[in-house]
């Protein structure tokens, strides 16, 4: 596997780096603070991963996997300045990070447009690299997320996060097509809740498939359902 050239910034210097981590921990604390489910270091991790497998998984070079993986780390950050424009306010907020890491303007630039574009409310796939980040942060519905445990302190949205005890990215490069597996405890949430709340997320991220020449299949409790 080739090796990305020593002045090029790398997924693991950002996350080793001290302010990054502050940062993220500060963005977990503030979404904790309004109610919202975990967005901090975990879900970045997981973001990160997805988005760069997606990508390599379908052929992609390295490094642009690499930018997913970035873009999928910082991507939430901006929710420490507010959860409305969250997305164009971490891409600002990235652009110094990374500035300061290192990273040269044409992958800043790449980074930035993944981070701000993610937010389904008004967010578009505009590159490879922004699409596998928003299929990678979509499929992150997870009951480790969920803060509380407690099921009558539970909001709906928590219920169906708690009630999702898998979920995963199959990618058929072969096919062209990028899976969503789900397995949701339907004594805790119907599956109908699950589309209530998150058709958002599957509009944006049936763009995301579109635009890297794939289809978006769905399989929950091991029923296809796209």
């Amino acid at each position: 596997m080739s090796q990305s050239p020593p002045d090029r910034v790398i997924l693991k210097t950002v996350i080793e780096d001290p302010t990054v981590q502050s940062l993220l921990d500060a963005t977990d604390s503030a979404m904790g603070a309004l109610g919202y489910t975990e967005h901090g270091r975990r879900h970045a991790k997981m973001t990160a991963s997805g988005a760069r497998r997606i990508l390599a998984d379908l052929g992609h070079e390295e490094r642009i996997a690499e930018l997913a993986a970035i873009a999928g780390y910082l991507h939430d950050i901006g929710n420490l300045i507010n959860r409305e424009n969250h997305a164009l306010t971490g891409a600002l907020m990235a652009q110094d990070l990374l500035k300061r890491l290192g990273m040269c303007e044409e992958e800043l630039f790449q980074v930035m447009g993944a981070i701000g574009n993610h937010q389904e409310e008004n967010g578009s796939p505009i590159s490879a690299t922004s699409a596998a980040l928003i299929l990678a942060d979509k499929i992150d519905v997870h009951r480790g997320r969920v803060r509380g445990r407690r099921v009558i302190e539970f909001d709906k949205h928590d219920r169906v996060n708690y009630s999702v005890d898998r979920s995963i990215i199959h990618i058929d490069a072969g096919k062209k097509v990028i899976t969503y597996e789900l397995s949701i405890d339907t004594e805790l949430s119907q599956v109908m809740e699950y589309f209530e709340i998150f058709m958002s997320r599957m509009v944006i991220s049936q763009r995301s498939a579109a635009f890297l020449k794939c289809k978006l299949a769905m399989i929950i409790n091991g029923a296809k359902l796209l």
